[in-house]
């Protein structure tokens, strides 16, 4: 009996073992070859991340991405999220619900995204939240409240290595793992901050 449960266990942890090492690098890098999940400018990045709720135990977030930047191997993200309304405000972070994040992977190349300078989401009365301002300046937020943050290139290049990945890293891992500036003015990479990345569609 004891060999039996051993033989199965060790049948469970090989077939493990293939799945993580050589079928899913396989059938990600067979992914992001086709057209419909190839990175590019204008992609669309799933990504889930586990972390600390802010007491001792931990909970999943949920992000999505649109590439805004490809430059060399530094590929520069914004996170699509929703304006608050005035009465109604959303968390401050930027994940979003398990729901939203299962939803927009159905209906994202169909709902409008507005790109949005970051000073003009402070204008008016409180930050990101729907106000006559932008509505003026952005009428397509008529349709959606999704927006992205247009981010221009920086001088600065601390604010410059704000949600930039590895474009290798991207490709051949299936990861997000960031560009920082680690008390250098050499930008490194952070592997322990790495992400995993569910999907890339265009």
């Amino acid at each position: 009996m004891k060999k039996i449960l051993l033989l199965s266990l060790l049948v469970i942890i090989g077939f493990y073992v293939f799945k993580q090492f050589v079928y899913n690098p396989y059938k990600w890098k067979k992914g992001i070859a086709t057209p419909e999940h190839k990175l590019q400018l204008g992609s669309f990045i799933f990504s889930q991340q586990r972390g600390s709720n802010g007491s001792q135990s931990t909970q999943t977030y949920y992000y999505v991405f649109k590439v805004i930047e490809i430059k060399g191997d530094y590929v520069r993200l914004s996170v699509i999220r929703q304006l608050s309304e005035k009465n109604n405000l959303k968390s401050s972070d930027f994940s979003t619900t398990k729901q939203a994040y299962n939803d927009l992977k159905n209906s994202i190349q169909k709902i409008t995204i507005t790109p949005i300078l970051p000073e003009d989401l402070y204008k008016e009365d409180s930050s990101f939240t729907l106000n006559n301002y932008l509505l003026i300046k952005y009428p397509s937020l008529k349709q959606s409240r999704y927006y992205y943050e247009d981010v221009k290139f920086a001088t600065d290049s601390t604010e410059y290595f704000s949600l930039v990945y590895s474009k290798e890293k991207i490709i051949n891992k299936g990861k997000l793992i960031p560009w920082i500036l680690n008390n250098s003015v050499t930008p490194e990479l952070a592997e322990r901050l790495s992400q995993n990345i569910d999907l890339i569609l265009n």
